[in-house]
């Protein structure tokens, strides 16, 4: 009977802790992985992030720079994108700010965005665009090579599923999201796009 007692006791303890680790994935972390070149050099194919999803939760504002995983936005559910990935994009400005690229530099209310978190210039131009309220406008680190809010537009700031805090895998570059290029060297978690 002692036995029994003590496999219960066991057992219950178990389901508690999976049971902890499953609110925390939900509620407060979790990590994904990095499938596409979006963010380069910030965030390399392969890595693995934590990230953590209490901001979004308490309505924090995220701030330029910040580093965002989201559902996709409608724009690109019509165009069929799949309802269950998630994309990770730099948050570059807020509600009532101002956007530009010209001549291949970001521009927010007039003024040269630095760090710009990009090792490029852009190719394209955009704007100007006033980003609406309770939206943020995203963008990929990669700007000429990702899939971001210069083609289709806003993101609804509810879209945000968390942030981008912590690298933990390759080990060598171990360590908090860096917001700047110059700051980032050139076990199933989710993909990130």
């Amino acid at each position: 009977m002692g036995a029994h007692k003590a496999l219960g006791r066991q057992l219950m303890g178990f389901l508690a802790w999976v049971l902890v680790a499953l609110a925390l994935r939900t509620w407060v972390v979790e990590p994904r992985w990095i499938p596409s070149g979006s963010m380069l050099p910030t965030l390399q194919l392969q890595d693995r992030v934590l990230v953590e999803k209490v901001r979004p939760r308490l309505g924090w504002p995220l701030l330029p720079g910040t580093v965002v995983v989201f559902h996709p936005p409608e724009a690109l559910l019509a165009a069929g994108y799949d309802p269950g990935a998630a994309l990770i994009k730099r948050v570059v400005a807020g509600p009532g700010d101002v956007v530009e690229v010209r001549d291949g530099q970001l521009l927010r209310n007039g003024q040269a965005v630095d760090p710009d978190w990009t090792a490029e210039p852009m190719d394209y131009r955009f704007g100007p665009f006033t980003v609406p309220a309770g939206e943020l406008l995203t963008l990929g680190d990669n700007r000429n090579a990702s899939l971001d809010s210069h083609l289709w537009g806003a993101l609804p700031s509810q879209q945000v599923i968390g942030t981008a805090i912590w690298r933990y895998w390759p080990l060598q570059r171990f360590g908090p999201i860096r917001f700047s290029p110059s700051a980032s060297p050139s076990d199933s978690p989710q993909q990130l796009g």
